[in-house]
C-alpha cells in the first residue's frame, strides 16, 4: 500500500483523531483528513503545531512514524514503532548472531551499490567513470575503505567547478538540504526495520554505543545517492537552503519510482523488500541483497 506524507511547515497546524482519521484543523477549521492506516510519515516543521495524544499513539500503532525538525528546519527526533512483529526475539537474535563473513559481504555488496549509484549522479564525467572503477575493488568488508576514497572524489566534482562544497554534517546550505534529505529517509528505513521485526539499534557495520539506528545507517548508504542527485538537481535549479520547494522535492523522494529485485515500485514501499531481503542474507537463504535504485526512467 501506498503510504502517504504530510509535511507541516508553513502556518500553525492541529493533529488528532476522528473515526479513524488523522484530522488537520486550522483556527478551529477542519483543512483535511487522512485514514490514518494511510499515514507513513508526518514531518512537523512548524513550531506551534499541537496533537492529542491519540493522534501519536495510532500513527505508530498503525506502523507510521513522525519527524520533529528542530530551530534550524533539520530532523531532531523521530517517532517510530516499537515493533509487534510476532518474530520480534527470532528476527534480533538473527541479528546478533550473524556470522562476521556474513556481515562483511552484506557490507561489501552495500558499498558497491553506493558507488554505483554515486557514479550515475555524476553520470557520464571523469569522476563518474572512476566511480566506476572503483565499485569492483570493494572486497568483502571494504578493509582498504574503498568508500572513503570514493566520498573524496564524489564531493570533489559533485557541483560545478566555480563552487567550492565540503561535506560537513554541521555546515549550512547544501549540507542542510543533504541531512534534511539523509534524516527523512532514514526514518523511513527505520519503520521499515521495526516493521519486519528487526533492531534498529543493531548494525552490521556501524556499531557506535550511542547511536540507537546503526542499522538504519546501514543500509541507507546505497541510498545516499538518491538524496545527493536530488539535493544536486536542486542547486542547480536556484535552491541553495532549506525552503519550501526544497523540502517538497525531497519528501517526494520517498513516493518516487524506484527499481528493485528487477521490479518497479515507490521507495516507501520497495523499502519493505528490501528490508525483508536483508534479513534472508543474515539467515543465509541468499547471499545476494539488493537495494532500491533510481529507475532508468528518472531524469
Amino acid at each position: 500500500m501506498l503510504k502517504r506524507t504530510i509535511e507541516i511547515s508553513s502556518q500553525p497546524t492541529h493533529l488528532s483523531m476522528r473515526h479513524g482519521q488523522v484530522t488537520l484543523s486550522r483556527d478551529g477549521e477542519l483543512i483535511g483528513s487522512v485514514p490514518c492506516e494511510d499515514v507513513g510519515t508526518v514531518v512537523v516543521d512548524h513550531p506551534q503545531t499541537t496533537y492529542t495524544h491519540a493522534v501519536l499513539r495510532d500513527i505508530v500503532v498503525q506502523g507510521g512514524s513522525v519527524v520533529i525538525c528542530g530551530h534550524d528546519h533539520q530532523p531532531a527526533g523521530v517517532l517510530i514503532p516499537l515493533g509487534s512483529h510476532c518474530q520480534i526475539v527470532q528476527r534480533t537474535r538473527e541479528q546478533i548472531e550473524a556470522t562476521l563473513p556474513t556481515k562483511k559481504r552484506i557490507w561489501q555488496q552495500l558499498i558497491r551499490g553506493k558507488i554505483l549509484e554515486a557514479s550515475k549522479v555524476l553520470d557520464k564525467s571523469d569522476a563518474g567513470k572512476r566511480l566506476r572503477v572503483l565499485v569492483n575493488q570493494v572486497r568483502s568488508g571494504d578493509p582498504t575503505n574503498v568508500e572513503a576514497r570514493a566520498a573524496k572524489l564524489f564531493w570533489q566534482a559533485w557541483l560545478p567547478k566555480e563552487f567550492a562544497f565540503r561535506r560537513d554534517h554541521d555546515g549550512d546550505e547544501f549540507n542542510g538540504l543533504l541531512n534534511y534529505g539523509y534524516a527523512i529517509v532514514r526514518a523511513l528505513i527505520s519503520r521499515a526495520i521495526v516493521s519486519a521485526g528487526y533492531t534498529p539499534a543493531i548494525g552490521i557495520h556501524h556499531h557506535h554505543r550511542g547511536n540507537p539506528f546503526c542499522l538504519s545507517d546501514d543500509l541507507i548508504e546505497p541510498l545516499r545517492p538518491l538524496i545527493d542527485g536530488c539535493v544536486r538537481n536542486l542547486f542547480l535549479a536556484g535552491h541553495r537552503e532549506i525552503d519550501r520547494e526544497s523540502k517538497t522535492q525531497l519528501l517526494g523522494l520517498l513516493d518516487s519510482t524506484t527499481e528493485f529485485d528487477g521490479e518497479h515500485g515507490p521507495l516507501n514501499v520497495v523499502v519493505h523488500r528490501y528490508v525483508n531481503q536483508f534479513g534472508a542474507c543474515l539467515r543465509g537463504e541468499t547471499k545476494t541483497l539488493d537495494y532500491p535504485k533510481r529507475a532508468s526512467s528518472w531524469n
